[in-house]
């Protein structure tokens, strides 16, 4: 083995630097202020304060001293791991019970720059899909892909208190917010968005979210389809424990005719499609939501106020002559992600075949086709076309592990004609997700 020679070493030191300098100097400062705070001098939230202006301002002076670039003290990373057993019984003795063990990986970096620009990317496992971040144990231990998740830059000029404002292009977290019902919690669009919001009052927020994505490239046509839509919130606070949200939003794809199973990745099913392979009706759909929280009282085992949040969702799409609607709502008692926190929730859900694009919506709530159709093959799938209940349980006996049990107990609306097997599932599924 070599002998170390100290030269080698010398470009670390300034590395070494940053992750030892901020700790030496918060340890100081830290305890300073707990004891200010403890002589009743300062209180909590004055103390936070000024740990937050003490660490910014050695940052950025470490920064300046050693001349490395701003973005390098504004790097955020996040991810979460998350391990899963589930249980998939079927109805239907045409199709073997499955047992299946899976894992989901996400890592994201985040750095902050000059005039108010961000570029961040996320890497995560997954099987190439648009919609699951899954990978099944499965292969003989062989090894596992992972794939970009998030790749984009956003630019926030708006930030005065009372109006804010950004535009992001790439592929970017959904800026709208749905229930799984339109949008699969893993689908990441790729294209343009725009948000807004405006602050009426210290209880009242408008906010504005619009945004155009490409769903396809076509080599030999100039008719791309697209994905455009506008959704606008108001975010009231009636009291200390009274909160309310009330959402609309017009959605819309382009050059639907395109958007056939052999162009786009097959991976639901439930619409109508033609001879083509493109679904039948267009879509358009009308979107509105309302949710009210409660967040008053005390439960025994319930750290802090224990919230009670009813919601609703509902959606028509005016481009399908029937089977255009969907329907979502329930009940979320508690709320999961700090130490001793939990949560219970119940959801019914009603989606009509052509109501929405397969390709959006949760891959987990599907049921059995028994016979082929122009809806699809034969088989379990997710999609539309379908109706059922979603149970959940989750704790959190850390700040950085949630364990969650889940149970979806789902069936078709609409049989494929002379079909009559069992539609049914059953499907269980226990997570461990660490936060990190």
């Amino acid at each position: 083995m070599k002998p170390l020679c100290p030269a080698r070493l010398l470009p670390l030191v300034p590395l070494l630097a940053i992750g030892i300098a901020p700790v030496m100097v918060a340890g100081t400062d830290d305890a300073l202020l707990d004891k200010l705070v403890e002589k009743g001098i300062l209180t909590t939230g004055e103390a936070k304060t000024l740990r937050a202006e003490a660490d910014k301002d050695f940052t950025t002076a470490y920064a300046a001293k050693s001349g490395l670039p701003d973005w390098v003290s504004s790097l955020k990373i996040k991810g979460d791991f998350r391990v899963r057993a589930e249980q998939i019984d079927f109805d239907t003795a045409a199709l073997a019970d499955r047992t299946r063990f899976r894992y989901r990986l996400r890592v994201g970096f985040m750095a902050t720059l000059k005039d108010d620009f961000e570029v961040g990317f996320q890497l995560a496992s997954g099987e190439g899909g648009p919609i699951s971040h899954n990978q099944t144990f499965t292969g003989n231990a062989s090894k596992k892909p992972i794939y970009v998740d998030l790749a984009y830059a956003k630019w926030a000029p708006l930030h005065d208190g009372t109006w804010s404002g950004a535009l992001t292009a790439g592929k970017m977290e959904n800026p709208f917010s749905f229930s799984e019902m339109l949008f699969d919690l893993d689908y990441t669009p790729e294209g343009a968005a725009v948000q807004l919001g405006h602050k009426l009052s210290d209880a009242h927020q408008l906010k504005l979210s619009s945004g155009g994505f490409v769903l396809n490239e076509l080599r030999a046509s100039s008719h791309d389809p697209f994905l455009l839509g506008a959704q606008a919130r108001w975010d009231a606070t009636w009291s200390k424990t009274w909160k309310s949200s009330v959402g609309v939003a017009a959605l819309g794809l382009s050059n639907d005719e395109t958007l056939t199973t052999a162009s786009i990745p097959d991976l639901n099913i439930g619409n109508t499609r033609g001879a083509s392979g493109a679904p039948l009706h267009g879509f358009n759909p009308i979107v509105a939501d309302a949710s009210v929280t409660w967040n008053g009282g005390s439960v025994p085992g319930y750290p802090g106020a224990f919230p009670v949040k009813l919601a609703v969702e509902a959606m028509n799409n005016p481009a399908a002559p029937h089977q255009n609607s969907g329907f979502n709502g329930g009940v979320t008692l508690g709320k999961a992600g700090k130490k001793g926190t939990w949560e219970l929730s119940y959801q019914y859900r009603y989606l009509e075949s052509d109501a929405w694009f397969e390709e959006f919506t949760d891959d987990d709530f599907g049921a059995v086709y028994g016979t082929v159709s122009s809806r699809g093959p034969a088989g379990f799938a997710g999609g539309t076309n379908t109706r059922g209940h979603i149970l959940k349980a989750s704790y959190s006996p850390y700040d950085s592990l949630t364990l969650s049990f889940g149970c979806y107990l789902t069936e078709l609306i609409q049989r494929n004609a002379g079909d009559t097997s069992p539609d049914g599932v059953v499907r269980l599924r226990f997570d461990a997700v660490w936060k990190f």
